[in-house]
């Protein structure tokens, strides 16, 4: 792939990988359940709601951000038609992302059907995550741009571990990038490499999200050791750890050489059926779409971050990581934790 372009899916088309520009690489348009939005939201205002995400998004583009990758997968109610129509009404770049989010079960529909299961089939998860990234995300023709899971403090579940697995296998076979939503605190994103480097993942090609929300130093240079890139990607939510400590962690790891293995969000999102909007405003009120570039960005800068650092991890990155790269390199493996010589990285 090296000397051509190289593209990459937005929700509106193939884009040059060099027009990414600024990337928030761990967002979400809207995160609405389509089954609890019909039985339990009689107020939904579809049109009112896809303007107020066009608005904000214009907002962010002003504001100097140009791409965004929307996690919100299967699981989170994606409806990548409606984030379609916001994209249409933008200039800011909208990536999809397939995958299924489960802190535990899978699906009842996928519950009887698998290997080894009542219909004993091949995993059809592998099948449906890679026609999402190769011919189109249902009837829509949109392609999705990375693959997602999660692994929470319930840790590796049964259903946990068939859609992990589904997802390393998918990303194997199409070279997507793999973003797995992680819990820090019981240091979940361990257990994510070995089961992904297990299925030929390169480690490198995986973003470990969340990690922004500990201090542990320790444990956070012991995934970029493997390769991983670094999600610092909750500032805002300060309620889950403080602002402060969340700068200080990506200050103090930046400062060590480990820009290359971090990119910088917020998995903000502009409407969530999680979470009420005045709830929100009381124990989150700085979680949006503007904190990194209006509230962090700047700190780091006024902290003695050089420019280019803070490039590295809105550009530089997310551009390397959301760059397709099937056969171009070997796993890494899990028990290497050396770190990696960025000249010889992809």
């Amino acid at each position: 792939m090296k000397g051509a372009m190289q593209t990459i899916n937005t929700v509106l088309g193939p884009i040059d990988a060099a027009g990414l520009g600024t990337v928030l690489a761990h967002e979400h348009v809207f995160i609405l359940n389509e089954d609890y939005r019909l039985n339990f939201l009689p107020d939904w205002d579809e049109e009112g709601e896809i303007a107020r995400a066009v608005t904000r998004l214009r907002e962010l583009k002003e504001l100097g951000v140009d791409s965004l990758l929307d996690v919100s997968v299967a699981g989170l109610g994606r409806n990548v038609e409606r984030v379609r129509r916001v994209a249409e009404q933008t200039d800011l770049n909208i990536l999809a992302t397939t995958g299924y989010f489960t802190y535990n079960d899978l699906p009842l529909q996928l519950h009887y059907t698998g290997p080894g299961l009542g219909f004993d089939v091949p995993e059809p998860m592998v099948a449906s995550f890679v026609r999402d990234l190769t011919v189109g995300i249902g009837n829509t023709g949109i392609k999705a741009a990375a693959l997602m899971c999660a692994i929470e403090a319930e840790g590796l579940t049964p259903g946990v571990e068939r859609i992990m697995r589904s997802v390393g296998r998918a990303g194997v076979e199409t070279g997507a990038p793999i973003i797995v939503h992680t819990n820090p605190h019981t240091q979940s994103g361990r257990v994510a490499q070995r089961v992904l480097a297990e299925e030929g993942v390169d480690l490198r090609r995986v973003m470990l999200a969340h990690c922004g929300d500990t201090g542990d130093l320790d444990y956070l240079r012991a995934l970029a050791d493997a390769g991983s890139v670094l999600g610092m990607d909750r500032f805002g939510v300060d309620v889950l750890l403080p602002h402060e400590v969340r700068v200080a962690t990506v200050r103090a790891l930046a400062e060590e050489g480990y820009a290359d293995r971090m990119i910088l969000s917020q998995s903000a999102y502009s409407y969530s059926d999680w979470f009420d909007e005045a709830a929100k405003a009381q124990f989150a009120p700085d979680w949006n779409y503007r904190c990194v570039v209006e509230k962090v960005v700047p700190q780091l800068l006024a902290e003695g971050i050089d420019r280019s650092l803070i490039d590295t991890m809105l550009v530089q990155v997310p551009r390397r990581l959301l760059t397709r790269t099937l056969g171009a390199e070997q796993a890494t493996p899990l028990s290497d934790n050396s770190g990696l010589d960025p000249e010889k990285e992809a």
